[in-house]
């Protein structure tokens, strides 16, 4: 069975170059990154705000929604979760504090 996630992603990666009229990931595809990179923010603020007022209910909607418009994005810059999954495993065993040194953050 497929990871739900790679579906997502194919499905988005199929979707990009669709019509716009009658698919949201090429209405936004056509819109232009730096439009992505918007929705990006916005969900990802309203996942925010579903944490701090401990909605459990809102934070799983808004972390879908989330997830969904990462996946648009990367897409957009000819990435996809295997690049994610790539860097996670350079990281893995890496203490967060001297991953984040290494960077120079």
């Amino acid at each position: 069975m497929a990871d739900l996630l790679d579906t997502l992603e194919q499905t988005i990666r199929d979707r990009r170059l669709g019509d716009p009229a009658t698919s949201y990931v090429a209405k936004l595809t056509a819109r232009g990154r730096a439009k992505i990179a918007q929705k990006l923010g916005e969900e990802a603020t309203e996942a925010v705000i579903a944490a701090i007022q401990d909605d459990s209910d809102e934070l799983v909607k808004e972390s879908a929604d989330l997830l969904f418009h990462l996946l648009v994005l990367l897409a957009d810059m000819g990435l996809g979760l295997d690049d994610v999954r790539a860097e996670l495993a350079r990281r893995e065993g890496v203490s967060g504090i001297a991953e984040k040194a290494a960077r120079g953050a």
